[in-house]
Parts: C-alpha cells; sequence; structure tokens
C-alpha cells in the first residue's frame, strides 16, 4: 500500500549549502500495515524459524562456545557492508595481538562490534530495557578506539550529517536535522514499547525509522543492525542472539538501500517488511544449517580424539580451546586451558595427526594452528 510521504522536508543550512533533510512521521504508520495472504504466511513462517532456530542450539555441547564465534561472524559482515575488508581470521588473529596484513582500523572496528553486542546482551540479561540510553551505551562501544573515535561516541549527533554524496547539496539522503533527530528517537523509543504491534513487525518497522533518522555521526548501519539481533532476543523470540541479518543485506545491498529510500517517498511500508521477513527466513534457515553442520563436525572430531584412549585427556581439552578460539598459538592455547606448554605440544601433534587441526606458517617456532573444518563451517561467502 502506497501511503504517500512518510514525513516532512524542512531546509536546513549546512557547511554553506542549503539542504532538504527529512523529518519521519512516528510509527506506526497511518493507514496502518495490513497484513494478509503472503505477508501473513512469512510472518508465521518467520516466527517458527526463529523457535526452530533456539531448538537446533541444544544440539551443540557448548552454545556459548558457538556464540562466541558466531557474534565475531556478524561484526566481520556488517562491517564489510561499512567498506570494510578485514575477515573473521583477521580478527582472530588480531586478538591473539598478531598482526593482520590489513589495516589495523578495520580489525579494531570489528572488534568494537563484539564488545558493543556483547555489552548490549550483558545489559539486557541485568533487566535493562531497550532505550535511548541503552542505545548510546552501545554505540559508544561501537565507536570506542580506532576509525570513527572522534565521531562523539554514545552521544547523539549536534550537527547536520548526510548519507552519499561528496557534500550535503549532492547527497542521496539528509536525515533530520539534530534538534528534530533527538526528538524521533524519543518517539521511537515510545513506539518500541508499545505491547500491542506483533514483534517482527516492530523490528521491521524501527530498522527503517532508525535508519532514516541517523542520530549518530557515525556508525549507524552498524547500530542498526546490532538492535534487530536484541530485540528480538529482549521480546523472547529468540533465546539466544543466533540470528543476524548483515550476510542477507549485503547480498542485496542496492536493493536494500533503494527500499529504505522508497519505503520514505512512498509509505509502501508492506513491500519493506516483505522483503525484512525474507531476510529473517533465510538466515535463520542458513544459521539452522551451521548449527547442524558443526554439530556433525565436532561429533565427528571427537570421535576421533576418544580413539586416542588416555592420551586423548589433553587432546580433548586443547580441542575445546579452539572451538572457542579457532586460530590459536600455544600461548593463547595455554592461557585458555591451564596446561603445560610440553603437554600442549602433544595435544597438538595429536589433532594435527587425526586431521583435525592444520599447522598455517610452516614454521618451527611461533606456530599457528587453525580449526579449519570449523572455520570452514562458519565460511562469510
Amino acid at each position: 500500500m502506497k501511503r504517500g510521504l512518510q514525513g516532512r522536508y524542512q531546509t536546513v543550512s549546512t557547511i554553506g549549502e542549503n539542504v532538504k533533510a527529512f523529518i519521519p512521521n512516528p510509527l506506526p504508520p497511518i493507514p496502518e500495515l495490513e497484513v494478509t495472504g503472503v505477508l501473513h504466511k512469512k510472518l508465521d513462517d518467520a516466527a517458527f524459524l526463529l523457535g526452530k532456530l533456539d531448538g537446533a542450539s541444544n544440539l551443540l555441547p557448548d552454545v556459548g562456545l558457538f556464540l562466541y564465534m558466531f557474534i565475531r561472524k556478524e561484526a566481520v559482515l556488517s562491517s564489510m557492508i561499512e567498506g570494510t575488508q578485514s575477515s573473521l581470521s583477521d580478527l582472530l588473529l588480531f586478538e591473539l595481538k598478531e598482526r593482520p596484513g590489513v589495516p589495523v582500523d578495520d580489525v579494531q572496528e570489528v572488534s568494537n562490534y563484539v564488545d558493543a553486542m556483547n555489552h548490549g546482551l550483558k545489559r539486557l540479561n541485568e533487566g535493562f530495557p531497550i532505550s535511548l540510553r541503552l542505545i548510546r551505551e552501545i554505540h559508544a562501544k561501537l565507536l570506542s578506539n580506532g576509525r570513527g573515535s572522534d565521531r562523539n561516541p554514545g552521544e547523539f549527533r549536534h550537527s547536520q550529517n548526510w548519507i552519499g554524496g561528496t557534500r550535503p547539496g549532492n547527497a542521496f539522503f539528509v536525515p533530520p536535522p539534530p534538534e528534530e533527530a533527538e526528538k524521533c528517537m524519543w518517539k521511537l523509543e515510545e513506539f518500541l514499547h508499545d505491547e500491542s504491534i506483533p514483534l517482527l513487525i516492530k523490528v521491521a518497522l524501527m530498522h527503517v525509522q532508525f535508519e532514516t533518522i541517523h542520530p549518530f555521526l557515525d556508525g549507524n548501519g552498524r547500530t542498526g543492525r546490532l538492535l534487530i539481533t536484541l530485540l528480538l532476543c529482549d521480546g523472547g523470540m529468540l533465546k539466544l542472539p543466533l540470528l543476524y541479518l548483515s550476510y542477507y543485506f549485503k547480498s542485496y545491498r542496492q536493493y536494500y538501500y533503494d527500499l529504505l529510500n522508497s519505503t520514505r517517498e512512498n509509505g509502501d511500508w508492506e513491500r519493506w517488511l516483505d522483503f525484512f521477513l525474507d531476510a529473517i527466513i533465510e538466515t535463520a534457515k542458513e544459521s539452522n544449517s551451521v548449527i547442524f553442520k558443526l554439530h556433525e563436525q565436532i561429533q565427528s572430531d571427537r570421535k576421533k580424539i576418544a580413539s586416542l584412549g588416555r592420551g586423548g585427556v589433553s587432546a580433548l581439552a586443547v580441542h575445546q580451546a579452539m572451538l572457542r578460539h579457532p586460530i590459536a598459538d600455544i600461548a593463547k592455547l595455554k592461557e585458555m586451558t591451564g596446561l603445560v606448554n610440553a603437554t600442549i605440544g602433544s595435544a597438538l601433534r595429536r589433532l594435527l595427526e587425526l586431521d583435525i587441526i592444520e599447522e598455517t606458517t610452516g614454521n618451527r617456532r611461533n606456530r599457528l594452528f587453525c580449526y579449519t573444518h570449523y572455520m570452514d563451517k562458519l565460511s562469510l561467502s
């Protein structure tokens, strides 16, 4: 349904140019969404698959280890949308204090995302509500150091920003001026606390509104994507943060941006909801598949280790550590397992012989070991 322009334009002056900034109407849209037929079925399918995803997590011997890596995978993907070039391997090497062959700022940005997500989840587990304060806290973690650390982390902007283009005059989109942006954010918080709106619809609408307001000077895209998962967890649709939409948005990047803009212009929220639910459905299916593949891989490798008899005790401890950090050196494994170097070295030799891990440097000293099969299952391609 096309409702027409979903807000108003206000002429603002910024860096010597007069431009039209867009101020969105408060949510929910008027008239209300028409959720019938295909859309209604997709809502049901999305809810079912999210429930199935929570159930699938019970297959994992230690879901905490899986989440540790899964959040890192999402951090890499979300930052890729913003143009960073770091990979999951780069991030793991960075956490080992190694220097990957990419700009350090790229990897720092991804590392900040991990910290921001973990902070948000911790606050929710403590009973803290989704609020503007929590959003600002998350943003502060996201831009805590590295690129963007000079862009007022944790503060709503006090100056005009724009999206695309080299200046406001040729920008793709100009969000509301700062004084209006904060008002819009307070209205958005009210909407998020409206319990009469189904959670998946609320999250879908929230994402467009947040990206439209663009309340921060930097890091809006990453914050907006991170909020999707936090809202699903806060609303009880996910017990664990197992769903991340960055890969889907990255795969349909241009359509995603075009759809955000067209929703503002013509108010066809149903078309946006259709896309958003497709993203939920496809991503939940993929996440389920990854969990099953990892379950099979872990079970297969543990059977191999069990065949070692008494010698398998230390090998199992090292294997467990590499589930948390699939690229590791002896120092890291010592820190994680508490075993002495000689015992770790013996365990690594056994895991190498069983083709469970690989040594990646070819060196005799300062060697790095990779749980390659595990990393392959978490492939970003």
